[in-house]
């Protein structure tokens, strides 16, 4: 099985098709795998094609369980954050071998997109900000308690983690007000090429995407109407077209 191991943390990770290589992080909040990539959700579609079978029809996928996620496991420090997830990105592209590569990231992937993007823009060559999560001004306790009961899960099966941890942890995850990773004056300079499909529910503010198509750079990708099965055509190709226009 594909792990990728660094810093007393142990990542899984899967690869589909071939081509330029694009790297998925998938929805699920702190319960980011693979599995949520799955085309369906009790018997009905999802509103997010599963990109680890549409792009590696033209693409190299890699695709992961993000630390502390289905087959993933890592430590959690206090000083821990967006930047440790985005270190256990990187080092699978290392380990592959791939300099350089697109992002995809859904829900909770858009702000993992967003930090990869600051942290190593000149190894990212597009992003796609799919259904972004980010403060919701009506609920600001709704990722911190997602977090607490992440965090409760894995400490009734791990003697390994601490409480005074987790709660720092959780300020450096989920102690802003937009969305999460990185701030907005970083939005504002962003100098990859994006696209957003904007999001429209609680953990997906409406008001967090209207807030980036303001932030993003002239000539980013905008799509407001994007679900399957209404609209899972306009979906997967201007998807596809975003990612071909900007391959090396």
């Amino acid at each position: 099985m594909p792990f990728c191991e660094r810093d007393n943390a142990k990542i899984y990770f899967e690869e589909y098709g071939s081509g330029f290589p694009i790297l998925l992080f998938s929805p699920g909040g702190m319960w980011s795998t693979i599995e949520k990539w799955s085309g369906e959700l009790d018997g009905k579609p999802r509103p997010v094609h599963d990109w680890t079978k549409v792009l590696a029809k033209k693409f190299h996928v890699i695709a992961m369980d993000q630390r502390n996620a289905g087959q993933s496991r890592g430590s959690i420090e206090a000083d821990h954050g967006w930047d440790t997830y985005t270190r256990d990105q990187l080092a699978i592209m290392d380990q592959l071998g791939f300099d350089k590569f697109h992002t995809l990231g859904a829900c909770i992937g858009g702000s993992y997109c967003l930090n990869i993007a600051k942290l190593a823009p000149e190894r990212v060559c597009s992003t796609v900000l799919q259904n972004p999560i980010g403060m919701h001004p009506d609920h600001p306790e709704y990722f911190p308690g997602t977090l607490d009961k992440w965090a409760a899960e894995l400490m009734a099966k791990r003697d390994d983690i601490n409480s005074d941890s987790i709660k720092s942890f959780k300020q450096n995850m989920f102690g802003s007000d937009f969305v999460f990773s990185v701030d907005r004056d970083f939005v504002r300079s962003l100098k990859t090429p994006a696209m957003l499909l904007h999001g429209k529910d609680k953990p997906h503010p409406a008001v967090i995407s209207t807030e980036l198509e303001e932030l993003l750079p002239e000539g980013s990708v905008m799509l407001k109407d994007w679900e399957r099965p209404d609209h899972g055509d306009v979906q997967r190709d201007t998807v596809i077209e975003f990612l071909s226009v900007n391959t090396p």
